[in-house]
């Protein structure tokens, strides 16, 4: 005996939309040296020796500077790694993340 089909499955459509992204922001402070920042920058986020020097610029010169933009996991990862590089040379180092 044939068996019958009884249900029917409908076929839905899942809509994916990309992770929201956050901002990674470094800011000025008194008492960090630049070639600390400028080494944070080339270790933590992958800059060159270039583009780490005009980070640090700007963040001396303006207060702040956005060194990156991530999912949520990475930049949450690359801020607890300046910091805790920071901590680890003394240094008081902010550095945090933002939605964009």
């Amino acid at each position: 005996m044939a068996k019958e089909q009884t249900d029917v499955r409908e076929r839905q459509r899942t809509r994916l939309k990309e992770p929201r992204r956050y901002k990674v922001i470094l800011l000025n402070d008194d008492f960090t040296t630049m070639d600390f920042v400028v080494e944070v920058l080339k270790c933590v986020f992958f800059k060159s020796e270039a583009e780490a020097q005009a980070l640090m610029l700007k963040v001396h010169h303006e207060g702040q500077a956005v060194v990156g933009i991530y999912s949520l996991d990475i930049a949450k990862t690359k801020v607890e790694k300046a910091l805790r590089m920071a901590q680890e040379a003394n240094f008081p180092l902010r550095v945090e993340y933002q939605p964009e």
